[in-house]
């Protein structure tokens, strides 16, 4: 059984900070790419940010140059640096990762998401 468990969310004020991480434990013979989603309030799910493996890394146009991602492979674990947040970054954020359980078997996981909210 593979678990996600999001952390570090939160009420923060806008052009402040804040660090997600994700965090995988379980049966996991290698992790392959990860990823950052979020879905505000009346909206579809968003991608946010991903990374591979070997850390390539894509991010939505909304949040370039203000998130970072990254991950800890010795961990199991990915993290999310959220620089200037503004109040429409306000959403539940959600990890995501390509799990191989085997050598033969990879699905996705998902965390059960973690609230943040910019407002003053």
């Amino acid at each position: 059984q593979v678990q996600l468990v999001e952390s570090g969310g939160g009420l923060v004020q806008p052009g402040g900070s804040l660090r997600l991480s994700c965090a995988a434990s379980g049966s996991i013979f290698r992790i392959n790419a990860m990823g950052w989603y979020r879905q505000a309030p009346g909206k579809q799910r968003e991608e946010v940010a991903t990374i591979t493996s070997v850390y390539s890394t894509h991010y939505a146009d909304s949040v370039k140059g203000r998130f970072t991602i990254s991950r800890d492979n010795a961990k199991n674990t990915m993290y999310l640096q959220m620089n200037s947040l503004k109040p429409e970054d306000t959403a539940v954020y959600y990890c995501n990762a390509n799990i191989l359980v085997s050598p033969a078997w990879d699905r996705d996981y998902w965390g059960q998401g973690t609230q943040v909210t910019v407002s003053s």
